[in-house]
């Protein structure tokens, strides 16, 4: 198993579309560097003293007119029907200050977990798309057949050209992550503030970069899984799109409660240790006026771990099958 692993690395690594792939995330990588030194430059002199003006007029009307505004909130309060807001929920106007006027710095700790997650999707989407191409491309050449004649024994192949794609793209994605995470925390340290990075931020960060290699083999195995059942690519491409387009786009808009059954949230949820979606909740009102609000629930960490664990063994023991007791010609 160990030897025939090893030859489907090879084998991995040597293909031209596991090349342009790689090269491909490490040309999106330094992009979504280039992005994030754009968001996180100051504001030029001029904005600057802009934003400084509106301060100057919003402090002065806040001077002028607080009280007034005040009072004249409280009336329109008592005159809400129920259930309403708290009074300082409605009614507050706090002293505008010029730290909010103008473009915030961009702060490490706060920045990164979003970069870390949104480099898991582009990770794990161009693993899948990889590991469907590495053996639907054996099947529809017929390269499969010849392969058996050397191993007849089809779950060891099986298993082996698994192993393989997950393993190749555990250092590809650890590489990756690390080139983001070091590159932001360069970036936000020369044009914002990463004073605030403690020890539990790297530890925290780490934790989520770890997470999405796991999801990354992961991503990696699947494609496998369902190049071998559909035997093309370009049909587990179409598959997946048709998958986000139809379930995660529509069928989530539409039934909402259903969000923690599809794979995204799922997804966030083991990636980010916790993830956030929102349901809509109506209700009649005390004055009989129906009204609608976006609720926000948490899908934990356990659900989305459970989830993708019992997807993975699920879709492997199927393509396992199909694999042993199918036709390869």
């Amino acid at each position: 198993m160990i030897r025939l692993t090893k030859v489907e690395l090879r084998r991995l690594t040597a293909r031209r579309l596991t090349m342009i792939g790689v090269a491909g995330l490490f040309v999106i990588t330094a992009l979504l560097l280039v992005a994030t030194w754009f968001d996180a430059r100051p504001l030029s002199a001029a904005e600057q003293q802009q934003a400084e003006r509106q301060f100057q007029l919003a402090h002065k009307d806040w001077v002028d007119h607080a009280a007034e505004n005040r009072a004249q909130c409280e009336e329109d309060w008592k005159t809400q029907p129920d259930p309403k807001p708290t009074l300082e929920d409605m009614c507050a106007y706090p002293e505008p200050k010029l730290e909010d006027f103008g473009k915030p710095p961009t702060v490490f700790a706060q920045v990164m977990p979003d970069l870390l997650q949104g480099s898991s999707y582009f990770l794990a989407f161009a693993a899948f798309l990889i590991g469907a191409s590495f053996l639907g491309a054996e099947f529809s050449s017929g390269a499969i057949g010849n392969w058996l004649t050397f191993e007849p024994r089809r779950l060891r192949v099986y298993g082996s050209k698994l192993l393989a794609a997950a393993t190749g793209f555990v250092p590809i994605a650890a590489v990756v992550l690390a080139v983001v995470l070091l590159g932001t925390y360069l970036i936000v340290d020369h044009l914002g503030d990463t004073a605030g990075t403690t020890s539990k931020t790297w530890g925290d960060l780490s934790a989520i970069g770890g997470r999405s290699v796991v999801t990354t083999a992961l991503a990696a195995a699947l494609g496998c899984v369902v190049g071998l059942l559909l035997r093309h690519t370009a049909a587990a491409i179409g598959l997946v799109m048709a998958y986000l387009v139809l379930a995660e786009g529509v069928f989530a808009a539409f039934l909402e409660k259903a969000q923690p059954w599809l794979v995204k949230v799922n997804f966030d949820a083991f990636v980010r240790h916790d993830a956030q979606y929102y349901v809509t909740e109506c209700k009649t009102g005390n004055d009989g006026s129906y009204i609608c609000d976006y609720v926000q629930k948490t899908l934990t960490f356990e659900h989305g771990a459970w989830y993708l664990a019992i997807l993975a063994v699920v879709a492997i023991a199927l393509g396992g099958w199909v694999f042993h007791h199918r036709d390869v010609n």
